[in-house]
């Protein structure tokens, strides 16, 4: 039945990928290595299991999609202006030589020039996911480094969008008059698509979010974020005849524009992460390693321009820009590997009977090698700059090598508050008259607004995910005061721990039982409702009763050591 035939293709996948990227994370390699050996497998060129190829790549469509999304939902033109002078250049003339080294490497083995330039250009673009997980698993993320390679990969991840676009007009032997009339009426498409997306898309999702997101269920807000994802790029290529990937990832521009941006690719991608994996599975399964055996010169000579010819062209222009060696190497060797939008290109050109069917082999090949050695060369740049700066030609750019990789954020001066009722304002308040700039994270998406409209820092997120966390700037904070008494808090205070361990954490809490399991969590200090309205009533009752002011701090501390012996025990 094919209800079974997917149900096995999903627990087939999903388990192989499972031990594949445990194993590799093991052994302090990329998942995407596992993924794309459980592929190998679970696929009809090895013995064993054999998937459902067809409901696999149907599946890994959604993951395109989905990936596009997430492309485009983290695409900030602002971060990328700001990194312009260095990426955009940058990214054009290594796009270009490593598609012309890629080019003339198949031309050499006999592929006809369309089918050379596309497995060219297939060689030009890094993977945001390996790219993004080594920058963070090094501490790199949030430094020059890590911006500048962000941003250069955030233009190589346009340009590919646009060739996968435009590839299905190039496909075949056309005229040079019918290239240039595809190619227009392609462009006038994505236009026309760009132009709707902006004018009605601009105005019409943010007001359904509005809605989804005022019934505070994340159920229904996931939902529509998938619903909106899946039908822009759906619509778009129905009504527009471009690619489902475009749609997805102008649907992630216009999400990423509106205040719930973060909300969307904390709640909503995580379903996201599920599809990728098996994008990568279903890449795996149409590796044939019979075909590396006949080929080993041409999966060579792709491991040197990605590992070689691309590094060497990044470390140029940096170098040429006179950026730190650190942030040199860091930028070119996070660079030195390929990945999704690699195989998007290869999978898209083959089905258009572009490139051959060993294209996709030597790409993955290529792939699962460069995604394994990326993180060990990332590694290697310590102490890289260390030797180099013995020599006195790089001693110079050595000089400033501390002022990219810190922030010009002032630790003790900034402070996250973690919902805005009555105890998240006032401490807010008392924050700012105190000359310490707190930044609000709040899932009341109209208290967001009206902070902002009065000049504060807020975020609009569930505080409960890490990524909610990094953009309120918690890395780079000295204080992280969970103001609601939420179930969530536990949680709440371990994503902290793992992202700031120095931070100092206070927590409010409704009841005395959740003092200590607060405390386990990693919470500095914590304030129970049930203790502070004891310790008031104390202190009341003694006054009325005239007491003196040491009979009443006496017993004040008595109380408190009674109801709250973790606090007396901290002091």
């Amino acid at each position: 039945m094919p209800e079974t035939g997917l149900i096995l293709t999903l627990a087939g996948g999903l388990g192989a990928a499972l031990i594949g990227g445990y194993l590799t994370q093991r052994l302090g390699l990329s998942p995407i290595v596992g993924y794309l050996m459980a592929g190998v497998v679970v696929g009809p060129y090895t013995p064993g299991y054999t998937a459902d190829v067809h409901l696999a790549e149907q599946l890994a469509e959604v993951g395109v999609i989905l990936l596009m999304f997430g492309v485009g939902l983290q695409f900030h033109l602002d971060e990328l202006l700001a990194v312009r002078r260095v990426a955009i250049p940058g990214a054009v003339l290594q796009s270009l030589v490593a598609t012309v080294l890629g080019a003339f490497a198949a031309r050499g083995l006999g592929w006809d020039w369309p089918a050379a330039i596309v497995f060219g250009l297939s060689l030009s673009v890094a993977s945001t996911v390996v790219l993004v997980r080594v920058l963070s698993d090094s501490r790199q993320l949030h430094t020059s480094t890590g911006h500048i390679a962000v941003g250069w990969l955030v233009v190589e991840d346009v340009f590919t969008v646009i060739v996968l676009v435009l590839l299905p007009a190039l496909a075949g032997s056309p005229s040079p008059q019918t290239v240039a009339i595809s190619l227009g009426v392609t462009i006038l498409k994505v236009v026309g698509l760009g132009i709707v997306a902006a004018v009605i898309g601009s105005r019409v999702i943010p007001v359904i979010l509005d809605h989804v997101a005022a019934t505070r269920s994340r159920e229904l807000f996931t939902l529509a974020v998938l619903a909106l994802a899946l039908g822009l790029a759906v619509s778009a290529a129905a009504v527009f005849g471009v690619s489902m990937a475009l749609g997805a990832f102008l649907a992630g521009m216009i999400v990423g524009r509106s205040d719930y941006s973060l909300r969307a690719a904390t709640d909503a991608l995580p379903m996201r992460d599920a599809f990728a994996v098996l994008f990568f599975v279903s890449v795996g399964m149409l590796l044939r390693p019979a075909t590396l055996l006949d080929q080993p010169v041409f999966v060579l000579a792709a491991l040197l321009i990605v590992l070689v010819g691309k590094p060497v062209t990044a470390a140029l222009v940096t170098w040429l820009m006179k950026y730190p060696l650190r942030t040199t190497l860091g930028v070119s060797v996070s660079l030195a590997q390929v990945g999704e939008f690699s195989f998007m290109l290869v999978t898209i050109g083959r089905s258009l009977d572009v490139v051959p069917p060993e294209a996709l082999d030597v790409v993955v090949a290529t792939a699962i090698i460069s995604i394994t050695l990326n993180p060990l060369a990332f590694k290697t740049i310590e102490p890289l700059t260390r030797r180099l700066g013995r020599l006195r030609v790089f001693r110079e750019v050595l000089e400033p090598l501390d002022l990219g990789a810190t922030s010009s954020l002032d630790p003790g001066g900034r402070a996250i508050v973690i919902g805005h009722g009555p105890t998240g304002r006032t401490v807010t308040r008392l924050l700012r008259e105190n000359g310490i700039s707190p930044t609000v994270v709040e899932l009341n998406i109209d208290v967001v607004r009206q902070l902002r409209e009065q000049g504060l820092s807020a975020v609009y997120g569930d505080a409960s995910h890490t990524d909610t966390l990094i953009s309120a700037g918690l890395p780079h904070a000295s204080t992280l005061i969970v103001s609601g008494a939420d179930t969530g808090s536990p949680n709440i205070i371990q994503c902290a721990r793992s992202i700031n361990p120095t931070a100092h954490i206070f927590v409010r809490s409704q009841y005395l039982r959740d003092v200590p399991p607060l405390r386990n969590a990693g919470a500095e200090q914590v304030f129970a409702g049930e203790g502070e309205v004891a310790l008031a009533m104390t202190e009341a009752v003694l006054r009325r009763l005239g007491a003196t002011p040491d009979q009443i701090d006496r017993e004040r501390a008595r109380v408190r050591e009674e109801l709250m012996p973790a606090d007396r025990e901290s002091a």
